[in-house]
């Protein structure tokens, strides 16, 4: 039985799970008595298990290929394809609109970048739910994947750990490179074994700890799933207006800094590039942007204080704003979007009306390789830094010799190259977005606000950056298009884009 369910295609695993998931906002609108809302997502759901068994037994006689590439293209399937079944309840529970803005919600919240065309007060809790489950559904899908599918194929940042890139056998990541090493499909098994019990253990810990804090059980479930999975959705009340307050920012301050570094999942040794967890460079990268934007911030105040010989602040506001500063770039780094409730007090600190390029850079940067944060990645602007950092050191001593091991040589030699390839790409990926979407009717703020939170999967980005709240719901059909295609190829990367284009990847 379990041989045969192997046998499945993904996509209708993923069909299934995602049918399966439509009871939960069901039940959760049963309870509180919305039947309005429950009766759409049980009906679909019996629907579209029938209609994944059906499918299943029509293909279990011709079982897909293996390779990698029918993967890869499952990915982009899910991520623009799946979502249509996903926004049928959601569109029958939402009055007055329609399916194509259905599947763009579910496209942003599959992403995990969290763009929402509704307000808030607009959609049901159960609606809030759904788009919070799916959201969290799709990153754990990309957790899995990373590891199991494009960590053996070099893609999604394990690339620079290899001599050559995609389609070369050299590199300082063996593990991935053995003879007789195990079907994609063993390794998604695998993986999402192992990966599951944390990710949902820490899920229902953030949840316990939120309510603890004194948040409303509801809106601290949306919290901890938002947060695993880096999507930051939110319901009727956000993260700055919580009951919570300061505590419960901290708390999910604390449970962001998974999504900066892969090692702090299991299954997450392949890719070491330092011994101990204190030398990591994507934590210590991190944790250098992080310090560097809240003291920028907090150190403009006083520049300009002494150039108008202004009082000094009260210590407890001097700390709210730090704090503010703190939590709100950890935030946008990871690509998830919360802002806290001291941002205005940071803001009004720094002097600064709309930090908006500083949010932008930060989600440009994103967290780290293979967890469910966007953005360029940590390890690629980390090999880009050390080689930058080698070749000044050979200005001055042109005949030196650089240690630091196999694996320090290789990022910023090998790895920095390939490094900087993905980055000309996702800046020209930038660059293309931006054009179309000016075509289809922007204007360059805009543009390049939309383009930046649609790739780097931080839809928040677009209520904050700018000096007027951005409205994805102002937008027309073909920017929306537009901009949901830049999310699934944020989500999935440039690189897997282009392999597909590439001969050798199609051959048997």
């Amino acid at each position: 039985m379990l041989r045969r369910l192997s046998e499945v295609p993904l996509f209708v695993h993923l069909m299934a799970i995602g049918a399966g998931a439509m009871f939960v906002p069901a039940l959760h609108g049963f309870l509180s008595r919305d039947y309005a809302t429950a009766r759409p997502f049980f009906y679909s759901g019996l629907l579209f298990l029938v209609l994944s068994a059906l499918i299943a037994l029509a293909t279990a006689a011709n079982p897909p290929g293996h390779r990698g590439r029918s993967y890869l293209l499952t990915m982009l399937a899910a991520f623009l394809v799946l979502p249509l079944m996903l926004a049928i309840p959601f569109n029958e529970a939402v009055r007055d609109t329609g399916l194509f803005n259905s599947w763009w919600e579910m496209v942003s919240s599959l992403t995990t970048t969290g763009a929402t065309l509704y307000d808030p007060a607009r959609l049901a809790p159960s609606l809030h739910l759904w788009r919070a489950l799916v959201g969290w559904m799709g990153g754990f899908f990309i957790l899995v994947m990373a590891i199991a599918v494009l960590a053996p194929m070099r893609l999604g940042g394990f690339e620079i750990f290899f001599a050559g890139g995609f389609g070369n056998g050299g590199g300082v990541a063996p593990s991935f490179n053995r003879d007789g090493a195990a079907e994609p499909g063993e390794r998604i098994v695998h993986f999402a074994r192992v990966l599951f019990p944390p990710y949902l253990g820490f899920t229902v810990a953030l949840w316990m700890l939120l309510i603890i804090a004194g948040d409303e059980a509801f809106s601290a479930l949306l919290f901890a799933m938002s947060t695993l999975s880096t999507s930051g959705i939110s319901g009727r009340v956000s993260v700055d207006t919580a009951p919570a307050g300061l505590l419960g920012e901290g708390l999910i301050f604390l449970f962001l800094i998974p999504a900066l570094s892969r090692r702090l999942w299991p299954g997450g040794g392949e890719l070491r590039a330092s011994e101990r967890v204190l030398d990591d460079p994507e934590l210590r990268l991190a944790a250098a942007i992080v310090g560097l934007v809240a003291g920028f911030l907090f150190l403009r105040h006083w520049i300009a204080a002494l150039d108008v010989n202004a009082p000094v602040t009260a210590f407890l506001a001097v700390l709210r704003s730090l704090w503010g500063s703190t939590f709100t770039a950890l935030s946008f780094l990871t690509t998830t979007g919360f802002e806290s409730a001291s941002w205005d007090d940071a803001r009004h600190w720094s002097g600064l009306g709309t930090p908006g390029l500083i949010l932008a850079g930060l989600a440009i940067t994103g967290g780290g390789i293979a967890t469910t944060a966007g953005g360029v990645r940590l390890l690629r602007v980390y090999a880009l830094l050390r080689h930058g950092e080698r070749e000044l050191n050979k200005l001055v001593h042109p005949t030196s010799i650089a240690g630091g091991g196999p694996v320090a040589r290789h990022l910023r030699r090998e790895g920095a190259y390939i490094a900087w390839i993905f980055f000309m790409l996702f800046a020209f990926s930038i660059a293309g977005v931006m054009a179309a979407v000016s075509m289809a009717g922007l204007s360059f703020e805009p543009a390049s606000i939309l383009s930046i939170a649609a790739l780097s999967n931080t839809g928040p980005l677009a209520a904050v950056a700018a000096d007027t709240p951005l409205s994805w719901a102002a937008l027309s059909a073909p920017t929306k298009v537009l901009l949901a295609m830049a999310m699934a190829l944020g989500r999935l990367e440039t690189l897997a884009i282009i392999a597909l284009f590439n001969p050798e990847f199609w051959r048997a």
